[in-house]
């Protein structure tokens, strides 16, 4: 059994979690993140004032729409959609839909279950709401000696490069507003859930400016979501090789995004990756390290 009393849970060393104090906590917080507790029955409202911003949005949402997702302006609320993680919510902390959620709690618990060395870090972070399940999950099962790492420009996705990165251009995403989400609101959003503490670090920046350096001596999840190339290849090559044999890497944006699995194929075929990639739903990926 789970020692409730221990101050510093690393290894989980019972699997059973059904009807668990812990699975009904984790369950209640998924619920609460994605807002499928108290549904909005919401409309995005009007575009953005403004002849430069009133422009943007018409090219964003034909991009969106090509991939299957939506500002969910004017898109009413349904559970399935909210499930999936087909829309983008006015008021959730997280986009990435339950079914992510529950694939996360999975690869978290499995990694506390097998005792895999490291701390936990999602590079691109929105308003937060992954990430906070991540140090929810920690916190159910009293684990006190790993960090959770939100990286992120908390000012949305850098501006294409495509001299540097050919697979980025034409990518419009760095120009929507709705994606740019400050530092003060995501530690707010990690307070309204009273999980941000000592054990909770941010790391604000560029990735390619900030991952490099970032005092992270080893890791057991990297959850990937800077939806670029730029993104995901800086975000790989500066945390991979911390990764510990038998953690995980989640692709958020694998069949959302074309330069985000060409990213992963690259880097994968230049470090000589061949664990399978295994699909969680119509967007994302992971695999398991194994050498």
């Amino acid at each position: 059994m789970i020692d409730l009393t221990s101050p510093a849970l690393t290894t989980i060393t019972d699997t059973s979690l059904e009807s668990t104090p812990q699975d009904l906590y984790l369950d209640l917080m998924k619920r609460c993140l994605t807002r499928l507790i108290f549904p909005d029955f919401y409309q995005f409202g009007a575009r953005p004032k403004g002849r430069l911003k009133s422009a943007i949005y018409p090219p964003v949402e034909r991009w969106l729409a090509k991939r299957h997702l939506t500002l969910a302006r004017r898109v009413k609320f349904t559970a399935e959609r909210r499930t999936e993680g087909w829309d983008w919510p006015v008021e959730a902390e997280t986009m990435i839909g339950l079914r992510r959620l529950n694939n996360l709690q999975d690869l978290v618990t499995d990694i506390l279950t097998r005792g895999v060395p490291g701390d936990l870090i999602e590079t691109g972070v929105w308003r937060g709401g992954a990430v906070i399940f991540i140090r929810a999950i920690l916190k159910a099962y009293g684990v006190s000696d790993r960090r959770v790492w939100a990286a992120d420009s908390f000012q949305g996705l850098p501006k294409p490069d495509p001299t540097r990165y050919p697979e980025d251009a034409g990518d419009i995403l760095w120009t929507v507003p709705h994606l740019a989400v400050s530092l003060d609101e995501v530690r707010r959003n990690f307070a309204r859930y009273d999980l941000l503490d000592d054990q909770v670090e941010f790391l604000v920046g560029w990735f390619k400016d900030t991952l490099p350096s970032a005092p992270i001596e080893q890791l057991s999840l990297i959850r990937l979501d800077g939806d670029m190339y730029e993104s995901t290849m800086d975000a790989l090559r500066a945390l991979y090789p911390k990764l510990s044999i038998g953690g995980y890497v989640i692709v958020d944006d694998f069949y959302s995004v074309p330069a985000c699995p060409a990213a992963i194929t690259d880097f994968r075929r230049e470090y000589g990756i061949e664990e399978p990639l295994e699909r969680i739903d119509h967007h994302s990926v992971f695999w398991r390290r194994s050498a």
